[in-house]
């Protein structure tokens, strides 16, 4: 796996233009959500996990910064790196690249891992948690991504 992790090259699909002639919003989470559904499969954990498995993730909490609009006809791919993790949660900080190499978009997620039967948060099977760490352990020697940990607000002078 590649250190940040890669995604496939997506498409923006022209129902997701917005009245403003550029990517709504809510696409840009879509577009992240597949780039880590990119990153977990790597670990074992794609669409068939909750299948053979009865567990799955579950998004606890995600924060996008838009920096540049995307258009219709822009191709993207999304580069994911693992911050921090435990046998139960994932914290992960991705960036959405435009094909031309300009980020258009970053996001910072915490992820949980879930038995279904519950549903509640449980521990990661041996061979999910190994193959998580073992893609952590590479992230960890990248430099932090400066946005990683921001805060919304608004400033006010002193």
């Amino acid at each position: 796996m590649t250190a940040p992790h890669r995604s496939r090259v997506m498409d923006i699909e022209p129902e997701w233009i917005d009245y403003n002639g550029h990517l709504n919003m809510a696409y840009y989470n879509v577009l992240f959500d597949r780039g880590a559904d990119d990153l977990f499969a790597g670990f074992g954990i794609g669409p068939d996990y909750r299948e053979t498995r009865n567990l799955s993730t579950f998004s606890a909490e995600f924060h996008v910064c838009y920096l540049r609009e995307l258009k219709l006809g822009d191709r993207v791919h999304v580069t994911s790196q693992l911050i921090d993790m435990d046998e139960k949660r994932f914290h992960f900080y991705q960036e959405l690249h435009h094909e031309d190499g300009w980020v258009s978009a970053t996001g910072e997620g915490l992820g949980l891992h879930i038995d279904m039967s519950g549903p509640r948060v449980a521990p990661m099977p041996d061979d999910v948690l190994a193959k998580m760490r073992g893609v952590f352990d590479t992230h960890a020697a990248l430099p932090r991504p400066e946005r990683v940990g921001r805060r919304i607000g608004i400033s006010r002078k002193g």
